[in-house]
């Protein structure tokens, strides 16, 4: 497997609507757990986590060159053209 940095820095939407809520509930819930136990590993992956999901662009998805996002299917897309 191969990682590339070049393509991780393209910002390049690569995450699922199903996705970004649960990183969003994921980092607040981690955020808010490690004030109330004062963990700052805790509070940095909710960060990130809660970041990630808030802008739907995973940099480690980029440099892997992985997407979750659904393609549209061809059937779905000619029927809205002739539409």
């Amino acid at each position: 497997m191969n990682f590339d940095f070049k393509r991780m820095l393209k910002f390049e939407l690569n995450q699922s609507a199903k996705e970004k809520k649960y990183r969003l509930y994921a980092g607040v819930g981690l955020v808010v757990l490690s004030v109330f136990m004062g963990d700052i590993t805790s509070l940095l992956v909710g960060v990130i986590l809660t970041a990630t999901g808030f802008s739907g662009w995973c940099p480690v998805y980029s440099g892997m060159g992985k997407s979750t996002l659904e393609a549209a299917p061809a059937a779905e897309v000619a029927s809205e053209d002739n539409a």
